[in-house]
Parts: structure tokens; C-alpha cells; sequence
């Protein structure tokens, strides 16, 4: 029947039949399409991800009596006949081919596996057709498949393999994916009407798919029962009492991709991980199939305590729909080893055109989340900070901070000038220039011409290069762009990277690339390579050491004084300029975080001054007003479990010009003549200046008879304001102006004149900061 014109011919036969039973070229099982997981560390599924909806499982996993209802509904002779069931398939193909067309079934489950094969595995619109074309042709091809394959496998290889490749409706492929969407239990778990109603479902998943059309698929699985009775597989009163039971569905709906995980934007990392790198595929193309079609089990480095953690501290300071608009984003790094333990964005994870989501993930690259990131302000001083430690410079080392800075001197790594004599670089809010910072104070108060100094001195280019060396570079991928504002952290970065390289002075100089995958599996169970840390020591372990001393201070003396954890911990604020955004990034030896505050519509646009949000109000926000107070409350959070560890010790040589923040003793130059005084002083380390007389009954006039702060201690450099005495007389209300009714008293030549509070107007917008 199937080759006419070779049944004319004995030697004809003999080849079709040859040709018939030898295996078709090109003939394999592979590439039907498994789902996808992504596991947290603790082994938690975070998202699925699939084309198909199927859980592969072994026949042992299957409920014998789900195994015997859909036997019984389909082929219950499979185990009785070879790939082709002369009393159903011929007699179906003869009435076929006598028609013109398909009109009859007949097919085995061996054809049936075939059938479903052919379709799940075709990639293109043409093998697509030939698998769904109503023909002989395809008729024929399939049962030459299905001989092939009842020689290659097991009839229970057959059967397993049918089983997880079927299609059970409303989006579930597979017995174990249909058990657990329409019953929530495992294949293993079915009971009797449940098995039936799925084995009724497959002959025509689309009429009777139980959640669309429940009455259908009740009517369908009835025959199902009374089909098991009829054969003698299940007892007629057993049967009957199943009919007479509602379908009794748990439909538990399993969603493809990250929008509902626990920790969207994690996984959206994740997921954008292996879609990216040629690591797991040589095209877009072929990275998106794995994903979505491999099976793959892809576990990763989250830690869903401080996941948890992160989240609760963002969503406590910057709500999802906040009245103000303002977005928060927090990077938690483990330092040596570079695990990316928790990313979080105070948006759930969707379309902008709705209110408290996005596409775009603030706490990662471009790369990885299609951000363009965020100006750093003043955390990028850390770097300038490290590459003068790594110069060997002291703690001690002093340098002037004007109230204004020329930026002149400056060349970059090619050897090209970087200045910009008609501008001015100033002091914003802390209004500390006019006198000498050492390296430890300068941070602690975050003083931005103190730091455009130091950047000078060490280099433009070495300090480029040591954020470089910290894996630092714009969030759009780009080199870091080199000009004297580069303390000031102009550069637009991502919160995830800037905590990977703070995590390296965590972990005493030792740098690693920041990594969310440690391990995929296929579902064949093979391992594949993912991409690693590559973790390296970047700086000396001593430079690191130093770094940390430094910033330990910043948050008990300095911009972030009193946000610290009851343990060893460091940090640095960062306001950008006109309050466009603020950050904190901080860390302990066992985890580092960077959080990121800011207008996603544009922070020069929208900026944070004068702010108020669900009914909180903060004036400016500085880098210790929002961004610090979430990283101390989510640090604590993640690290409620975890033994404090310490920072270590600096070398010596740090301290060959003290500590940094040592005190020396103010003369006591009371009674002396002005000039005495002034040599006394400066001769101490101190400027001077002079202050209004003042009525003395003890000092004689023209002698010294107040100073400015007092004897006592202050930090080399400061400025001593001398008082003298204008003679005895009675004491009266002071003339806030300075006089007293005395004659005043000349300035010497050599005394710098009064400094004031630098004015905030006239800064250049790009190149102010804002210490918090």
C-alpha cells in the first residue's frame, strides 16, 4: 500500500523494505525544549525561565496508575505490538489513502512520540509545515522514524519519553509540568482521577484543557475510567466512583521569567549574564535557545538574607511610589571573592509607563541592566586616596585647601594637558578651605580642594589608574574619562561595580570581578564553564590596610560620623554636584555595598534639595542624609549571622608623621606682644590672625589677651585668632563689629588676612561636591 510500484517487482520489495527499516539519516532525540531555573545560593528557585513548560522525569517519577490511563486511552497495546500496530495504523493509512486524505487515526504512542518530536524540535518555518502537513508523505515518514526508535530504545524508554514530551494544555508540556500546574504535586503524586483526566487531555489538549473547558474535560476523562475498566486495568466500581468526583483542579501557574521573582533585578542580571557572554553560545540567537530550551539549572551567588536585608532598607527610606519620584539602588559584593550577594532597585520590575516600575536595573552596567549609570561624587576620593598610599605618602602629609582651586598642573595618561585656568573648583556645603587638611582629616571631611591638591601631586594619570586597577570604568563600558574633576567623581558609574572595588580594600587589595553564576548544569547534567572573578591582587596589602584606617574614621569623626555598625567597618559619602544624586559606599571584611540615591528623570533636572518625600523632609540630602542610613540598616541586616572580623594594622611607615588626626599643644602667648605671639605660633605649625582688642584689667595694652581657640590642643595648621588687649576699663556690651572703645591695634605685614566661609555662588555646577 505505501509503495505500489515497488510491490511490482520481487527485488523492488526487497529494497523498500530494506530502504523502510534502515535508520533515517539525520534522526535524533535531542533538543526538545526543558525549562530553565535560576537557583539562589541556598538552592531556592529565584525565576524559571522556558519555551516549553516541561520538567523532565524518569518513568520511575510517574505514578504507574497516570502511566496506565494514558496507555489505555492511546495504545494499549504498546507493549504487545512493534512500532506499528497492524489492527490500528494499517487499517487507519489504507482508509487514508483510499480517501485522498488523513481522515483516521491509528497511531501507536512510538508514532506519536515521533510526531511530537518532529514538531517540538523544528527550528525553522519549513520543518515546521513538514511536521504538521496533512500527507502520506509525513505518514510514512514517521513510521520509518518510529521503527528506528523502537530499535534504539526500550518500549519504557519510549514510554518516558512520550510521556514528557506530550503537550497537556494551557501552557504545561510534560506529565510532571501538568501535574504540577493543574494539581500542584509531582507526577509521582497523581491519584486515579487525575491521571485520567491528563491522560484524557493529550488527544486534544486545546478541547480539553480542564481550565478553559472543564466540562469537557470531565466528560473526557470519564471515558478515560471506563476505558481502564473495560480492559480490565481498574475495577468497574472503582471506576464509577471516580466518575462521580469533581475534577478538583490546584492550578498553580508557573511564570517565564524575572518579572515575579523574589529578587527581580538580580535575576535580571542573570539572565542578561548568559544572553551576553559568548561563554554560553556564539550568538544571541543560540544563547537565548539554551536559556529558554536547555534545561539548564543555573545557581548563583544570591544571598537571599541579605537580598532580604537590602531590599527592606531600600523600600523603608525610598518607597516604590514615592511622592517625590526619587529611585534608590544598593550592590552588595563579597570581598575576595567578588559574589554579588544581593542587587536591588526600589522598583518592581516592568514597564516605565506604569508608576514604581522599570526595565532598567540602577545597580548594574549597561551590559547588564541598560543603565548609563550615575555621577559617584565624592566616593571616587577613595581612589585618589589609595594611589597617594601607594606612593608611600604618610598619614601626615599636609596640604593646603583653598577656598578656591585653579585647576592647573594636570596631565593625563597619554601625557596631554588637563587644565582649565579660567575656572574655579570650590568647597560647597562644608566650607573648610582656607587651611591645611592632612591625608586622614582631609577624608574625613570630604574637602574637595584639599582632594583636587592631593590628585595634583600624585598624578591625574596614577590616580586614574588606580581606579582602574579597582575595576573601575563608566557603567557604559567606556574607559573612565580623565580630567582634574575626576576626585570630584564626575565619571557616570553603576552602584555594583563601585561596591566591588571598595570590597577590594575589604579584602586587602585583592580585586575581584564582580560574578553572579558559580555553576550551570544542562539538563543532561553536564557542567558548562561560566565566566569567573578573576580574582588578582590589585594594590599592596599595606596600601589597603592604610586605606581602611582612613575610612574607618569617616564614619565615627567624619561626614558619616555615627552611622557605623558595632563592628570594624569603612565608607565614604558622596554628594554629586547640585545635589543631583548621593551615595555611600562602605564595607567590612566580610561584605561591601554601595547604595545610589537619585531622580531617574535626570538628577541636575530634579534635584535633591529641599526635599520632601512621603511626608519627610530633608533639605539638601547629602551623601549621609538617605543614601549612609540604608546602607547601615541593610548591612546590619545581612550581616545579623556573620562573625565580626577586623581590619589590620597599617605598616609603620604610614605613621612617620603621626596618625593623621594627632592634636598639638597651642602656645600660651597671653601677655606677649603681638609679634612675639605670632612667631610662637607659627612656629607650632599655626596661621594667625588677628581679632578685635578686647578690655583687659590683666593683659597691658597692645600685649595678647584672648586667643582663639585657647591654650589647649588643635590640628597643625588651624588658625589662632589673637585678641589684643585695648587696656583696663569696664566691660560693656561688645560691639559684634570688633570694637571695644580701644584704639586699634595694626595688623603686622606678615598676617594673612581674615578668611571667610566660601560663598556657594558661582561654583561650577559639574564641579562641586557636596560633603555629607
Amino acid at each position: 500500500m505505501l509503495l505500489p510500484t515497488a510491490c511490482t517487482a520481487g527485488v523492488g520489495a526487497r529494497d523498500a523494505a530494506g530502504w523502510f527499516e534502515s535508520e533515517p539519516d539525520g534522526l535524533t532525540t535531542s533538543g526538545v525544549p526543558q525549562r530553565s531555573r535560576i537557583l539562589a545560593a541556598d538552592g531556592s528557585v529565584l525565576a524559571t525561565f522556558f519555551y516549553q513548560n516541561r520538567v523532565d522525569v524518569p518513568l520511575d517519577r510517574i505514578a504507574p496508575v497516570a502511566r496506565r490511563a494514558i496507555l489505555a486511552i492511546e495504545d494499549s497495546r504498546f507493549y504487545q505490538h512493534g512500532a506499528i500496530d497492524s489492527q490500528g495504523t494499517l487499517r487507519a493509512l489504507a482508509s487514508n489513502l483510499s480517501n485522498g486524505q488523513v481522515t483516521q487515526g491509528g497511531s501507536g504512542i512510538t508514532q506519536q512520540y515521533v510526531k511530537n518530536l518532529l514538531l517540538t524540535t523544528a527550528e525553522s518555518a519549513a520543518e515546521v509545515r513538514a511536521a504538521k502537513e496533512v500527507s502520506a508523505a509525513r505518514k510514512i515518514r514517521e513510521l520509518r522514524y518510529a521503527v528506528a526508535l523502537e530499535k534504539r530504545y526500550s518500549k519504557d524508554e519510549i514510554l518516558r519519553r512520550y510521556l514528557n514530551i506530550a503537550y497537556y494544555g494551557d501552557g504545561a508540556y510534560g506529565i510532571e509540568a501538568a501535574a504540577r500546574h493543574y494539581f500542584s504535586k509531582p507526577a509521582s503524586k497523581l491519584e486515579l482521577g487525575e491521571a485520567a483526566l491528563l491522560a484524557g487531555v493529550i488527544r486534544y489538549p486545546y478541547a480539553y484543557d480542564p481550565v478553559h473547558h472543564p466540562g469537557a474535560a470531565r466528560e473526557r476523562r470519564d471515558i478515560v475510567l471506563r476505558r481502564m475498566a473495560e480492559l480490565g486495568w481498574l475495577d468497574k466500581d472503582a471506576a464509577e466512583a471516580a466518575v462521580r468526583e469533581p475534577i478538583g483542579l490546584r492550578v498553580q501557574h508557573v511564570q517565564s521569567g524575572c518579572v515575579t521573582s523574589s529578587a527581580p533585578f538580580f535575576c535580571d542580571y542573570v539572565q542578561r549574564e548568559i544572553l551576553t557572554s559568548t561563554v554560553f553560545g556564539a550568538t544571541p540567537q543560540e544563547r537565548e535557545k539554551l536559556l529558554k530550551r536547555g534545561g539548564l539549572t543555573i545557581r548563583t551567588t544570591l544571598d537571599r538574607h541579605a537580598q532580604r536585608a537590602a531590599q527592606r532598607a531600600v523600600d523603608a527610606h525610598v518607597p516604590r511610589r514615592n511622592s517625590a519620584h526619587k529611585a534608590a539602588a544598593e550592590a552588595m559584593v563579597e570581598p575576595g571573592t567578588g559574589k554579588i550577594k544581593a542587587l536591588v532597585v526600589d522598583r518592581a520590575l516592568g514597564p516605565d509607563r506604569e508608576r514604581g516600575k522599570t526595565w532598567i536595573n540602577f545597580a548594574a552596567d549597561a551590559s547588564h541592566g541598560s543603565s548609563i549609570g550615575m555621577q559617584a561624587g565624592s566616593t571616587f576620593k577613595a581612589f585618589t586616596l589609595a594611589a597617594a598610599l601607594d606612593e608611600g605618602l604618610p598619614f601626615g602629609t599636609r596640604l593646603l585647601a583653598p577656598s578656591s582651586f585653579t585647576p592647573v598642573g594636570y596631565r593625563d595618561c597619554d601625557g596631554k594637558a588637563r587644565n582649565d585656568p579660567d575656572s574655579e573648583l570650590r568647597n560647597s556645603a562644608d566650607g573648610e578651605g582656607g587651611r591645611t587638611f592632612s591625608l586622614v582629616t582631609g577624608t574625613h571631611h570630604s574637602v574637595n580642594t584639599f582632594f583636587l591638591a592631593l590628585e595634583r601631586k600624585v598624578g591625574l594619570c596614577e590616580t586614574v589608574k588606580m581606579a582602574e586597577r579597582l575595576g573601575m570604568r563608566q557603567a557604559n563600558g567606556q574607559a573612565l574619562e580623565q580630567y582634574p574633576s575626576f576626585t570630584l567623581g564626575f565619571n557616570p558609574v553603576s552602584p555594583l561595580r563601585l561596591a566591588a572595588a571598595y570590597a577590594a580594600f575589604g579584602a586587602r587589595g585583592r580585586y575581584c570581578a564582580p560574578i553572579a553564576i558559580t555553576q550551570v548544569t544542562v539538563a543532561s547534567g553536564r557542567k558548562m564553564k561560566v565566566p569567573g572573578a578573576d580574582c588578582r591582587q590589585a594594590i599592596d596589602k599595606g596600601v589597603a590596610d592604610a586605606v581602611n584606617y582612613v575610612l574607618s574614621g569617616v564614619l565615627t569623626k567624619g561626614t558619616a560620623k555615627g552611622l557605623g555598625l558595632g563592628r570594624p567597618a569603612a565608607g565614604k559619602t558622596g554628594t554629586v554636584d547640585n545635589f543631583s544624586a548621593a551615595w555611600f559606599a562602605g564595607y567590612t571584611p566580610e561584605l561591601a555595598a554601595a547604595v545610589w540615591v537619585g531622580d531617574p528623570r535626570g538628577g541636575y533636572r530634579y534635584p535633591m534639595e529641599n526635599l520632601c518625600m512621603d511626608g519627610r523632609c530633608y533639605g539638601a540630602v547629602f551623601g549621609a542624609t538617605i543614601p549612609a542610613p540604608i546602607w547601615q540598616q541593610s548591612m546590619s541586616g545581612a550581616l545579623s549571622e556573620t562573625s565580626a572580623g577586623s581590619f589590620h594594622r597599617p605598616p609603620d611607615h604610614f605613621f612617620s608623621r603621626g596618625s593623621g588626626e594627632d592634636r598639638v599643644r597651642v602656645p600660651d602667648v597671653r601677655g606677649m606682644r603681638l609679634r612675639e605671639a605670632v612667631v610662637r605660633l607659627r612656629g607650632a605649625g599655626f596661621k594667625v590672625r588677628l581679632g578685635p582688642p578686647v578690655k583687659s584689667d590683666r593683659y597691658k595694652k597692645g600685649t595678647v589677651a584672648e586667643t582663639s581657640p585657647a591654650a589647649g590642643s588643635a590640628e597643625p595648621g588651624d588658625t589662632i585668632t589673637l585678641r589684643p588687649s585695648s587696656g583696663p576699663g569696664p566691660r560693656g556690651p561688645r560691639d559684634p563689629r570688633g570694637g571695644g572703645g580701644g584704639e586699634q591695634v595694626p595688623v603686622p605685614p606678615d598676617f594673612p588676612s581674615p578668611t571667610t566661609p566660601p560663598d556657594l555662588a558661582g561654583t561650577p555646577p559639574d564641579q562641586r561636591e557636596n560633603p555629607a
